[in-house]
């Protein structure tokens, strides 16, 4: 995967924390904000999904997985799923057909 350079202004006390952080976890400031961006990604997927702005296959397109991967994540973060009763019937309905 090719990657691209960024270059952001922070204030000082994010640089501190991000640096202090980077030392705890022996990396540098680079792969710690690069984690903090993936956990970011996924955490905005959860909420945008919560808020029903987001459906799983869109939830897991904004956090970078594969769609059984977000439905692990939504049971490792207690996320109840966002399905209606009639939506359940359709699919039940639908995977009837298929088989």
């Amino acid at each position: 995967m090719a990657t691209k350079t960024l270059s952001i202004r922070i204030d000082e006390d994010d640089y501190r924390f991000l640096s202090t952080l980077a030392k705890e976890e022996r990396e540098d400031v680079s792969s710690t904000v690069r984690e903090l961006v993936d956990l970011g990604r996924v955490m905005l997927a959860i909420e945008k999904y919560k808020k029903s702005e987001a459906s799983i296959e869109k939830a897991a397109r904004i956090a970078g997985v594969s769609i059984s991967k977000m439905m692990d994540i939504f049971t490792k973060h207690g996320v109840e799923a966002n399905i209606e009763y009639e939506d359940y019937l359709k699919g039940l309905k639908r995977l009837r057909e298929i088989w």
